[in-house]
């Protein structure tokens, strides 16, 4: 019998309905990783300079879309 070891992942994600999902972060999370006050991170998603969903008053982003604006950025 082999130990399988669990598969590493740079991005959180959830089985929801047999589906992998991304976790969301919220504004502060996010904020957190592009080093940015979490309003500012708000502002340009608004702008749309950013990808994130609004629910309600609180904003989620996907940990890869933060990945490729940092990208997009540095190629630019």
């Amino acid at each position: 019998m082999t130990d399988k070891k669990p598969v590493s992942r740079a991005v959180p994600v959830s089985v929801i309905a047999g589906k992998e999902v991304e976790l969301l972060l919220d504004s502060h999370e996010a904020a957190a990783v592009l080093g940015v006050h979490p309003r500012t991170l708000q502002r340009m998603a608004q702008r749309g300079q950013i990808a994130g969903v609004q629910v309600g008053k609180l904003w989620r982003f996907r940990p890869s879309s933060l990945s490729n604006w940092i990208d997009n950025r540095l190629s630019a």
